[in-house]
């Protein structure tokens, strides 16, 4: 009997790390990782989405991008009107035809370690990594991208 009991409890040990997992959230693991490797082009000093698109090579030769300090603000280019912009742009190149990494994928950290795991956070906050664009994405598609706030 104290086998039995002894085996049900290794098992049921084994099993919470499964049923455990925590949930990505922006607040909790987003957001801090855009304050530090972001927010010098994208900070509160950028231009809003629509702001940016009527003159995005004038912000680009300032070294600016669009807005993303908030999750408002951040969301568009997830989920939003420019919907797959942010995973596109993020993407480390395994996802690509031609391997090649997006243009902000080197900024997501100092190491290829610090890049790799914040790139598998912003993964697990999106929940379905697409580098579709909006008018590509099918309405289940864009329902299956979660990127919660809280």
């Amino acid at each position: 009997m104290v086998r039995m009991i002894v085996a049900v409890f290794v098992i049921m040990m084994l099993a919470v790390p499964v049923f455990a997992a925590e949930t990505v959230t922006y607040e909790k693991d987003i957001k801090g990782i855009v304050a530090n490797r972001c927010l010098v082009c994208h900070g509160p000093q950028s231009p809003t989405m629509e702001e940016f698109k009527k003159d995005e090579e004038g912000y680009k030769k300032k070294m600016k991008g669009p807005r993303y300090d908030s999750y408002k603000s951040l969301i568009v280019v997830v989920k939003g009107s420019d919907a797959g912009a942010l995973m596109r742009r993020l993407d480390d190149g395994k996802n690509t035809k031609d391997g090649k990494p997006g243009n902000m994928y080197t900024y997501l950290g100092s190491t290829d370690a610090e890049r790799s795991a914040n790139l598998e956070t912003f993964k697990k906050w999106v929940g379905s990594w697409t580098l579709k664009k909006k008018k590509e994405l099918s309405k289940k598609e864009l329902e299956a991208i979660k990127a919660s706030e809280k």
